[in-house]
């Protein structure tokens, strides 16, 4: 019996290889775990190798930040129910981090469509999330405070938050999310906290 020129397609495509990612400085094939570069004045994010990006160590040079991979905790951290509801953000995750070509602080948090962005009053920061040790440490454009309402509060570097924003896409389903969606966000929470080191007392 002869595969129907459907099923010799699907089969094909199935045995194929991821196509292969590349720096998009210089295209030099990279493998999956990468470093990442952070466009300031479009506030886009690239891919690099890891000699393209050790261009890039030093803030702002060329234009590009180089994506730290520290992540931080602080015991002491957190946000009560009034601080939260301040910063009026729909949904219990959400991310912050400074962007220095505007000069403000912008709130994301990640929904079904994507990341959902916006400004931060200056009051709601300084008064609640930006008032603690490690909005003292973040560090412009690269890292960001990811929260989660009433449970977590980390600083990760920028493209942790948009694996999550990925995670979420992927597994969201319906109004809540469903089960296997918070399962997911569980174990994304628990391996952040797996990496990340206690700032001292």
């Amino acid at each position: 019996m002869t595969l129907s020129p459907l099923r010799r397609f699907l089969l094909d495509t199935s045995e194929r290889e991821p196509a292969q990612e590349l720096c998009e400085l210089c295209a030099t094939p990279i493998a999956g775990d990468h470093p990442h570069l952070v466009q300031v004045a479009e506030r886009r994010m690239l891919c690099a190798c890891g000699p393209c990006a050790f261009l890039f160590d030093n803030p702002g040079a060329g234009g590009y930040r180089r994506v730290p991979d520290r992540y931080l905790t602080d015991p002491g951290s957190g946000l009560s129910d009034a601080q939260w509801e301040a910063l009026q953000i729909p949904v219990g995750l959400a991310f912050f981090l400074h962007n220095s070509a505007q000069g403000t602080v912008v709130a994301c948090y990640p929904s079904p469509a994507g990341a959902t962005e916006s400004e931060l009053g200056l009051e709601s920061w300084t008064s609640g999330i930006g008032a603690g040790r490690l909005a003292a440490e973040l560090r412009p454009d690269v890292e960001a405070l990811l929260v989660r309402q009433g449970r977590d509060c980390l600083l990760v570097p920028v493209d942790a938050c948009y694996r999550l924003v990925g995670l979420v896409r992927t597994h969201w389903r319906g109004f809540d999310g469903g089960a296997d969606a918070w399962r997911e966000i569980d174990r994304f929470f628990d391996a952040l906290h797996a990496a990340a080191r206690a700032l001292p007392c």
